[in-house]
């Protein structure tokens, strides 16, 4: 019954966060990919690869 009152309940992940964490790509290592050229440059820790642009075409850059 606490549980239920404060809504302490984990729902059906148990908790483990959007995609339980071992999505590709997640983590502080990887690469920023250039979905039209297919440039790739090494991800930046606290830098969104969708905030790059590619240095070959200026397209926005994917995480990979």
């Amino acid at each position: 019954m606490f549980d239920r009152i404060f809504g302490r309940r984990q729902g059906k992940q148990g908790g483990k966060g959007m995609g339980g964490g071992n999505k590709p790509g997640a983590g502080p290592t990887g690469f920023c990919v250039c979905p039209s050229c297919g440039h790739k440059i090494a991800h930046q820790v606290n830098e969104r690869c969708m905030d790059k642009k590619c240095p070959k075409c200026g397209s926005q850059m994917e995480r990979e």
